[in-house]
């Protein structure tokens, strides 16, 4: 808990997020839960930028310090570390945590690490879903990210595949698979990849198509898919942003969607009722400039979690 420290205000209530977050192993009751995946192993086998294994304690400290408007508490359960290379026993450690914060009654959201998290968590979800004797629930995934990351992980698992494997997952359980890809960039993605969207019936959003003039119109479309699903996993790629607002992420966005534009339909997610876990991906601090991508990640926990 070192890394809880900031401002502190002499007015009366005047709590920022340091002074409120406590322990999870001091938890009075169902609240928000905070769980870092420190882990760069998915990003260096996909090729990327390493050094967003350093993200879960950069969120922290950007978040510290921003003012406290929760009505229900907030815990931090600690880290899940990837420091061997065994990526597929961290995911799994980080399903086991998810899928016990999920039974206890909090809100999971896990702080990354390259986007192989998603997976991660999503299997957290599955299993807490499986334990409570759910037949094929519908559980929406809405990815705001630049890319699919529906690579192959017939050749490797990275953070470049965590939506195929759950794609695979799905079929194997008999469940449905809806994705939901929000941001992603033409210019970024292979013909490949955008074939195999649309063979998994993928709705689809590209980054040129996220205006102030369609926005409604988008939202609209993200509410029509949410409506469709029991439950949501909304995950966020940071490079989901342009580079001018989120440079410190391993592959930085030529367009993007501005925070301005993104913020509103992630707060569609949130007042939806079936937001079950969120996460948030790709960070890197090494790259960050006056920790502006932390400071833009801690504000979408902030909106994300405002209502509780």
């Amino acid at each position: 808990m070192e890394v809880w420290t900031g401002r502190i205000d002499p007015e009366p209530d005047s709590l920022r997020w340091h002074q409120a977050i406590r322990p999870l192993d001091v938890a009075e009751g169902p609240g928000v839960a905070l769980i870092g995946f420190a882990c760069d192993e998915g990003v260096r086998r996909n090729q990327g930028r390493p050094g967003a294994a350093a993200a879960p304690a950069a969120i922290r400290k950007a978040l510290a310090s921003l003012a406290w408007h929760r009505e229900r508490p907030a815990y931090d359960a600690g880290d899940v570390v990837c420091d061997d290379g065994d990526l597929e026993g961290a995911q799994a450690r980080l399903a086991t945590e998810v899928a016990g914060l999920l039974a206890a009654g909090h809100l999971p959201v896990v702080l990354g690490g390259g986007h192989e998290v998603a997976y991660g968590s999503w299997r957290g979800l599955a299993a807490h879903l499986a334990n409570h004797g759910a037949q094929a629930p519908r559980i929406g995934i809405v990815n705001f990210d630049a890319h699919f990351d529906l690579r192959d992980p017939a050749h490797v698992h990275s953070s470049g595949t965590p939506f195929a494997q759950i794609a695979e997952d799905c079929a194997t359980r008999g469940w449905p698979f809806r994705y939901a890809c929000l941001g992603v960039s033409r210019a970024s993605n292979t013909r490949a990849l955008f074939r195999r969207a649309a063979e998994l019936d993928v709705l689809v959003c590209e980054d040129r198509e996220i205006t102030p003039a369609r926005l409604d119109h988008i939202g609209e479309m993200l509410n029509a898919f949410v409506a469709a699903c029991d439950h949501v996993h909304l995950t966020i790629d940071l490079d989901v942003l342009p580079a001018s607002e989120g440079p410190g992420v391993s592959a930085p966005a030529a367009r993007g969607v501005p925070l301005a534009l993104l913020e509103p339909l992630v707060e569609r997610v949130r007042d939806s009722g079936k937001l079950r876990l969120a996460d948030l991906a790709e960070l890197n601090p090494e790259f960050d400039i006056d920790n502006w991508t932390a400071r833009v990640a801690a504000r979408l926990i902030h909106q994300l979690t405002l209502n509780g």
